[in-house]
């Protein structure tokens, strides 16, 4: 077969593009002439959005951790019509938690994967709370602990974090928008005072909508939450805690948990971790006994987890008896304490030494250097468990009447790690004796007021 023949040359031209001619494509677009007309609206003519968000802080010195949206109905809606004439002063308040309460995901999994993963608790949640606003003239509002969600991401950090705060807002709107209701909700990012069982929250929504504490109806306001401490029953998981139980308490209103305000089941049994009226009842007849000097000079070593009161007995019981205080949340390094411990020492001053000392090796240190400086050394023993502690923490760290020395809270793992590494002190260590202190409250009736309330 012969071969094809050869094309005739081409005679160069100069000036001729080098590149091959553009393609003029026709470019794709999802954008709608809706959305192109909504963006040439002026202002003035758009209709405004029916959630308005705002990120608050609990004071000027902290940083922003509380959500609070509000959602409006447009003006024509069907049932804004139905409420007009209605305009009453709304001074009963049915409150309600978020997720397990008022809605769970469509996908079965504990947490949405996204926006649209989500579906009523019950079908009879969006008309129980059309009702409550329309013909019972409640305010409805959402309160919800919200953790997971930061608003002030580390830009270094993954991205999942930027987008759960846009899932969340995406997931409201679309719950209130089947509600169509004026409904708020307060969601709180942070450990603070917004927190539940804290109050933060209800401060917030009352100032919101001009209820003073005087005038609202708390015998009438409910609240709902699945954070109810109950018990495993019949298959039925126990509950991660009882904040919401004990948010309610903390304000003076109903509670109920999801199973009996919309599905009239009876209440299942329930406990709580900690109980702050039960202790101080319990504890009442309590009496502590002075603590005795034994020694001209000598070093008393504490030895308890943070928030067991140890501060406070120095103040109460060793400073009237001229101890002079070495505390490291003050020097900052047990090598600071140490120095300022011999310092004292050398000037003939009997020393306290208030830190954890959780353990034999970290105790140790402070029993040489009574040895070195040849003085005996006692140690006084702080008995309240992790529970009191960490109520005490948060007491002691959302209420600046009560925190003289201005301590933040502590995580959760300052008290983890502490019953992890803690020993109980022998004699045999080298103390010349060991005195147990169990916690007891101490402050006037406003203190044991504010003391009495559920705040972890």
């Amino acid at each position: 077969m012969a071969s094809p023949p050869n094309p005739p040359k081409r005679k160069l031209d100069h000036n001729a593009p080098i590149s091959p001619p553009l393609l003029r494509r026709k470019l794709q677009s999802n954008t709608t002439q809706t959305a192109v007309a909504s963006f040439f609206t002026p202002s003035s003519q758009k209709p405004p959005e029916k959630i308005i968000w705002q990120e608050r802080a609990p004071n000027d010195d902290a940083p922003e951790s509380l959500i609070v949206g509000k959602y409006e109905p447009a003006k024509d809606s069907a049932k804004d019509q139905k409420s007009a004439g209605r305009d009453v002063k709304r001074r009963k308040i049915a409150a309600f938690d978020f997720d397990s309460t008022l809605i769970q995901t469509s996908s079965g999994k504990k947490f949405a994967t996204d926006a649209k993963d989500w579906k009523w608790w019950h079908s009879s949640v969006p008309v129980t709370l059309r009702k409550l606003y329309l013909e019972d003239d409640f305010r409805v509002v959402v309160v919800s602990n919200q953790a997971g969600i930061s608003l002030k991401p580390d830009a270094k950090g993954p991205r999942a974090n930027v987008s759960k705060l846009a899932m969340f807002k995406s997931k409201v709107l679309a719950v209130f928008g089947q509600l169509d209701i004026p409904i708020s909700i307060y969601a709180a990012t942070g450990k603070d005072i917004y927190r539940k069982p804290r109050t933060g929250m209800w401060t917030e929504l009352l100032d919101d909508y001009g209820i003073s504490p005087d005038s609202i109806d708390l015998d009438n306001c409910i609240f709902v939450g699945d954070a109810a401490g109950r018990e495993a029953l019949n298959g039925q998981p126990k509950d991660f805690s009882c904040s919401d139980r004990n948010f309610a308490h903390n304000i003076g209103i109903k509670f109920y948990t999801p199973e009996e305000y919309f599905l009239g089941e009876a209440p299942r049994p329930f406990t709580r971790t900690f109980d702050p009226n039960e202790y101080l009842r319990l504890s009442a007849d309590e009496v502590l006994e002075p603590y005795k000097k034994k020694n001209p000079c000598d070093i008393v070593l504490f030895c308890g987890s943070p928030a067991a009161g140890k501060s406070t007995f120095y103040w109460k019981n060793l400073e009237p008896l001229g101890y002079a205080r070495v505390n490291q949340d003050i020097l900052k390094s047990r090598e600071k304490c140490l120095k300022v411990a011999v310092e004292y020492l050398e000037d003939g001053k009997a020393v306290a030494i208030d830190n954890t000392n959780a353990d034999p090796d970290m105790r140790k240190k402070w029993i040489e250097l009574a040895a070195k400086h040849s003085v005996p050394i006692r140690c006084v023993l702080f008995t309240a468990g992790s529970q009191i502690c960490e109520h005490n923490d948060a007491v002691r760290a959302l209420n600046s009447t009560m925190n003289p020395e201005k301590r933040t809270i502590l995580p959760g793992m300052a008290f983890r790690s502490f019953a992890t590494r803690y020993k109980r002190p022998e004699l045999s260590e080298g103390f010349q004796d060991i005195t147990e202190v169990a916690f007891k409250f101490l402050g006037d009736e406003v203190e044991q007021q504010t003391w009495t309330r559920h705040w972890t």
